[in-house]
């Protein structure tokens, strides 16, 4: 949603601070909140003022007119506004169908003043800019501002001045109030545009000799603008509409909405209803909504919500917890149905999301079936048969009754099934992948021509589209009728290549003779190739970083698809309409701020450009383009008969309604020939007259069908269209949103501009206006497939529609990548890996989760633990693989690793160049004795030698022993590391026969020369192996295997990598020179034969 309502003190904080005017603002900053945890006196100490003036009380919940409802408290002082309070603080009240609880109210200075003093100023946006009203009478007994107040319209990018303010407005504004009013109203539009608000209003506002009082307002935001308003809206809270608690689950839903690409939805309406729904689609989401309400469920629908973007497993997974653990909290008598439903997804893994419903419900199955739920399950899309049989499994396997259904199914057959209204059929078999639809039913192998070039109908088209008209100078621009052609060539803008795939896979199957997209846009790499598929071959397609170099290299591409994100759309956009060959641009983009949108809208009328969006999934024209995902995948496109056209065309604003219209019409007709969704943003870049108007004026469209929504007024144009007969072809439309008018609050459905304003703005008044304008409108949704095909037989029986043969499409190869998806084929890995899973939405590290890492305090031995030997080892192994860590992290700047660390930082080497230069001196005779320490010795204890006939054996064979001795160190002046790491093994090792073993192998060496101690490479090779052989946590070959491969050695490398490291950024920050060794310290010697 965009506009969302404020608090009145949110409101006026905003004014208060941000506000500039020369009119003098009174009472800033001066309000007071009061709850029912309120302490009055400490309430008294931080607002003085409350003890020595006048006061006002009101409750700041959203509530319109209080002053006719008795709830605001005037001219009390204190004690006053306490007893006034009493009665009203927590207490249920009810204001038109909505009951709710009286518990947050503002309590504020009164201010005495004339009637004549009192002001009424509004303002609010529209399409073509905002309005300020203003009327010379305010307060309570207002009446009907829209029909008494003046207007004063500030176009997109224009400015208000305050001549044009007192001329327009102000006209029976006494002389004296004149300046003062047409500043504050300037101050105040100004600040509205700032902070971007959508509906300011002020009543009243009373203008006294002192200066402007701010007595009631009212105020919502466009929450899309949050990225650029964040430093001045600070953190605002949205409250819910009176008579809607606000609960910490939808608060949890919100949170996960933000943190995510997707959409995640949810208010609750009845906690103790037994109707849940758990929908896909913001469309979609409504339509379940007014078939339940239609089918008498609405006092019995416990929320509404929706989930869509393709939201992860995780998130699906949290979203479906919250709804299970809400219906899963009160027994209802007659137990509980949760309908899973959603139109056919254009681009959502359906399996993807199920995985997650279906962990909900397992974890959930012993509430669930306690509380007696029944499911229903509807849903088409991208490996949509995988999901519903995964879904149909998990009802068996729990014993939970799950009625699983697809695209068979109309979309809301299943609400009336669930309410008892229709009988559950047998289910029919579903083919059980996506792949199937990809076969050729023919059985050729060969590419057929194009199956068709036109529609169903007898009548043809050109396959040219119809460019833009040169305007004359000071008029808009004409816009191109027929948006897509067989030849049309487009830019993407995004590194979206999954939905360019989409685009030339539904280009071959419609024997295009050529890829309809010509390059891609993105702006954060250089220009280069991307590598896609057009049917069995591979191509390029150039990808350019700014857009002047695309449009100057194909200056045959005429439409822009822009998957721009919320915060660069709008700029992306403004610089393609710089770029006369542009005629069409789809924003998908949803989150796009009104007022950027606006200014988009503006231009595009200037240039005589067509939009599609923002937020939307684009639009299609079978058999010769396609915007993005629009049509979801081949399987979608050829079981809906996309690949050719068809005598239907359509507009929606939702996109994954759009595609389940592609399903019924395909189903009731002979296809569609064209269909847009424009959006479901409350300013779409065009609407639905723009392109029914289009489909009026194409011949090879003979039908129109029409999904319109709660909210706005653009289906009023229709029907005068209808009643002018400028709209001569039938017209099949339904209005969706019609239980809004039946919920007792305010409810804000999934697209931002599905909300009824005013009466005229409900889908029931505008159903109702259409059918008595002349066009098809069916009883409900349910019955709109049945309304399309009886007027579809009606024009077949006129002659108007001649059905012509099916031609089987092209088949097209499937990419791997899906086929994997889909399980159809296997392939062995490149790759194994054991220790680290990274793709789930949590990093496993050896089957345990991060979040239980770092709960579990492992710290970095045991997270070593297991990342090396994959156990979560005790706590004491993992002390020591740290203390191990701390004792070989340096030995100083001498050693040849430090050294040549040194020598390459002072070279002017960059870290990872010196750290690789220090580590690669590591070996046998420096810091690479660990291991060999522990197999010597291992293989002389395990063989049964006694230490004085080891050394005696390495002796004789000319063999170093290895951990034995050290130049500095000696059995007088002992190395404290291993003294330190001795006292520690001693004291918490199970057994240290290896290391007992080298220590007496220590006492016979050091009597030969007091230097050839037991060094800390060997005693960190013998200690640990006797860990690993004596820890519990492997068997005796796993122990062997891991000093074989070199682990121990590891321990040396990690440790000293620290050191090498601090070495390197010493050398930086003294800012060491080039290294070149003094001549003093080099014997140079001339070869033997020389010297002789």
């Amino acid at each position: 949603m965009s506009a969302k309502a404020i608090s009145e003190q949110t409101g006026k904080d905003f004014l208060y601070k941000y506000i500039c005017t020369s009119a003098a603002v009174q009472n800033r900053f001066r309000y007071a909140n009061v709850t029912a945890e309120t302490d009055f006196d400490r309430l008294a100490k931080e607002h003085p003022w409350l003890l020595t003036e006048r006061l006002v009380v009101k409750p700041d919940q959203l509530i319109k007119r209080r002053g006719k409802l008795g709830l605001v408290g005037v001219n009390l002082d204190l004690q006053g506004v306490k007893a006034w309070l009493k009665p009203r603080l927590m207490m249920e009240t009810t204001v038109g169908k909505a009951k709710g609880i009286l518990k947050n109210f503002l309590i504020e200075p009164f201010v005495a003043h004339k009637q004549e003093e009192e002001f009424y100023v509004c303002v609010y946006a529209s399409r073509e800019g905002d309005y300020v009203l203003f009327h010379h009478e305010g307060g309570v007994d207002v009446g009907d501002v829209d029909a008494k107040a003046q207007k004063l319209l500030v176009g997109v990018d224009e400015k208000i001045t305050e001549e044009a303010v007192q001329k327009q407005l102000l006209t029976h504004v006494p002389k004296d109030k004149k300046s003062v009013l047409a500043s504050f109203i300037v101050g105040l539009f100004n600040l509205y545009e700032e902070l971007f608000f959508t509906y300011l209003e002020i009543n009243p506002l009373v203008a006294t000799k002192d200066g402007v009082y701010v007595l009631d307002m009212a105020a919502k935001i466009d929450a899309t603008a949050e990225y650029l308003c964040k430093a001045k809206w600070g953190d605002v809270e949205f409250p819910p509409p009176f008579g809607r608690e606000a609960y910490p689950e939808e608060a949890y839903i919100a949170d996960l909405d933000a943190k995510s690409g997707a959409s995640l939805k949810l208010t609750l309406l009845n906690p103790r209803g037994r109707i849940w729904t758990m929908v896909a689609g913001g469309g979609s989401s409504v339509v379940y909504s007014d078939t339940i309400c239609d089918l008498g469920g609405v006092n019995e629908l416990a929320n509404y919500g929706e989930y869509s973007g393709a939201p992860s497993e995780q998130q699906t997974y949290d979203y479906a917890k919250t709804i299970l653990s809400l219906m899963t909290r009160e027994k209802h008598n007659e137990g509980k149905v949760l309908i899973i439903g959603g139109s056919i997804a254009n681009f959502t893994n359906v399996a993807a999301t199920f995985k997650g419903i279906v962990r909900a419900i397992r974890d959930y199955q012993v509430p669930l079936k306690e509380h007696e739920v029944t499911i229903f399950v509807r849903r088409g899309g991208p490996n949509y048969q995988e999901g519903l049989r995964v879904m149909g499994e998990v009802g068996k396997t729990t014993g939970i009754p799950i009625h699983v259904f697809g695209t068979e199914t109309h979309m809301t057959a299943i609400v009336g099934m669930a309410l008892g209204h229709r009988p559950i059929p047998t289910q029919p078999p579903v083919a059980a992948h996506t792949a199937n639809f990809l076969l050729n039913s023919s059985g050729g192998s060969s590419t057929p021509a194009s199956s068709r070039t036109t529609s169903f109908s007898d009548n043809k088209v050109s396959a040219t589209s119809s460019p833009a008209k040169k305007p004359k100078t000071g008029t808009p621009a004409a816009k191109a009728t027929n948006l897509f052609a067989k030849h049309t060539k487009s830019l993407v803008w995004g590194m979206q290549t999954r939905a360019v795939q989409g685009m030339l896979d539904f280009d071959y199957v419609c024997s295009r003779d050529e890829p309809s997209v010509a390059a891609m846009v993105y702006p954060f790499t250089g220009d280069h190739k991307q590598k896609f598929y057009w049917g069995h071959k591979e191509i390029l397609v150039p990808v350019y970083k700014n857009m002047a170099d695309a449009m100057k290299k194909h200056p045959e591409v005429d439409v822009l698809i822009s998957f721009a994100s919320l915060r660069s759309a709008f700029d992306s956009t403004m610089e393609t309409m710089q770029y006369p060959q542009i005629h069409t641009i789809a924003i998908i983009a949803e989150g796009i701020p009104e007022a950027h949108t606006r200014k988009i809208i503006k231009r595009a009328d200037e240039k005589g450009i067509n939009i599609i969006g923002p937020a939307t999934v684009g639009g299609i024209k079978p058999g010769c383009f396609k915007i993005g995902n629009t049509g979801g995948m081949l399987d979608n496109i050829l079981a809906s008969k996309l690949y050719r056209p068809g005598s239907v065309a359509y507009v929606s604003r939702s996109g994954g309604m759009s595609n389940e219209l592609n399903n019924i019409i395909s189903r009731t007709t002979d296809g569609v020939f064209e269909g847009v969704a424009i959006g479901g943003d409350r300013y779409p870049g065009s609407v639905f007259t723009d392109h029914v108007l289009r489909y009026q004026d194409t011949p090879g469209v003979k039908m129109i069908v029409v999904l319109g929504e709660i909210g706005g007024m653009e289906e009023y144009k229709i029907c005068q269209g209808i009643k002018e007969g400028r709209i001569t072809k039938p017209v099949v439309s339904w209005c969706i949103g019609t239980c809004a008018t039946m919920f007792t609050s305010e409810v804000q459905f999934g697209h931002a501009g599905a909300c009824a304003n005013q009466a005229s703005e409900t889908a029931v008044a505008k159903n109702e206006a259409l059918k008595e304008a002349g066009a098809f409108v069916p009883k409900s949704f349910d019955e709109l497939g049945d309304l399309i095909k009886s007027v579809y037989d009606d024009l077949v029986g006129e002659g108007v529609i001649v059905p012509a043969a099916e031609v089987p499409p092209p088949t097209v190869p499937m990419d791997y990548s899906w086929a994997r998806e889909l399980g159809l084929i296997r392939k062995p890995a490149s790759f194994m890996t054991s220790i680290c899973d990274e793709r789930g939405q949590e990093l496993i590290y050896a089957g345990m989760p991060i979040t239980e890492v770092f709960k579990s305090e492992l710290g970095l031995g045991g997270t070593l633990g297991l990342l090396w030997f994959q156990r979560r080892l005790p706590r004491y192994a993992c002390q020591f693989i740290e203390m191990c860590l701390m004792v070989t992290a340096d030995h100083g700047p001498a050693v040849s690793g430090a050294h040549n660390t040194i020598v390459c930082a002072r070279a002017g080497k960059d870290l990872i160049s010196c750290l690789t230069s220090g580590l690669l001196t590591i070996g046998d005779r420096f810091g690479g004795a660990l291991d060999a320490a522990a197999k010597q010795f291992s293989k002389a204890f395990d063989g049964g030698m006694l230490p004085m006939e080891f050394v005696n054996k390495m002796k004789k064979e000319g063999n170093l022993i290895m951990g034995i001795g050290h130049r500095v160190k000696s059995i007088n002046n002992p190395d404290m590391r291993v003294q330190i790491l001795k006292d520690f093994v001693k004291l918490n090792f199970p057994s240290t026969q290896l290391l007992d073993y080298a220590l007496d192998v220590e006492k016979i060496t050091t009597s030969k020369k007091p230097n050839l101690i037991l060094n800390v490479d060997g005693f960190i090779g013998v200690a640990f192996t006797d860990l690993l052989r004596t820890c519990g946590g492997f068997t005796r070959d796993e122990a062997d295997e891991f000093v074989e491969i070199g682990a121990l050695n590891g321990i040396f490398v990690l440790g000293r990598s620290m050191g090498f490291i601090g070495h390197y950024l010493d050398q930086k920050r003294l800012k060491q020179g080039l290294y070149r060794h003094p001549w003093d310290d080099i014997s140079y010697v001339l070869p033997e034969h020389m010297s002789m």
